[in-house]
């Protein structure tokens, strides 16, 4: 059993003021969050349940399999983010639910494509800073996460090794 375990407290934290400042800024700020932005939630949600499990079940090995798991989410939402950013800047195709690109050969078609279609489009940044979407940012911390996670995992192995 490792003594003192800082990752998985600071996982969780990090993770939980991520989902709050999303939830503020949805609920307070009145930024509604498109079909992208609703996915970029899931991995902080994932490590919110895996850092409890190891903080609860205090498991050197457990800390090893959550810091790996939450290397891999962070990861998969730095892509997620990636391709959200994309999108907004009209890199790649976003998903046609979410997106201004509507294509229609009929009026029939262009209604039934509008009543399919999510409110908040995808390819529109809502909010910036300093040119800076709420997708970017979020880029910038899935990095930064992912990063910690690993580092945290290379330093439990070393001391399993030591």
């Amino acid at each position: 059993m490792s003594r003192a375990r800082p990752a998985p407290w600071l996982l969780l934290f990090a993770s939980i003021a991520v989902l709050g400042t999303a939830l503020l800024s949805q609920f307070v700020g009145g930024l509604q969050p498109c079909e992208l932005c609703l996915y970029e939630r899931w991995p902080y949600d994932a490590v919110i349940l895996l850092a409890i499990l190891a903080l609860l079940l205090r498991n050197s090995r457990i800390d090893r399999l959550v810091l790996m798991a939450a290397a891999l989410a962070f990861a998969a939402g730095a892509v997620l983010s990636f391709y959200h950013v994309g999108v907004e800047q009209h890199w790649f195709a976003g998903p046609s639910a979410c997106t201004g690109d509507l294509k229609a050969d009929s009026p029939e078609a262009l209604l039934k494509a509008l009543q399919g279609r999510d409110t908040v489009q995808c390819d529109v940044v809502q909010w910036s800073f300093h040119g800076v979407s709420l997708a970017g940012l979020n880029f910038a911390v899935s990095l930064a996460l992912a990063a910690y996670a690993l580092w945290a995992l290379g330093r439990t192995q070393g001391r399993r090794n030591a």
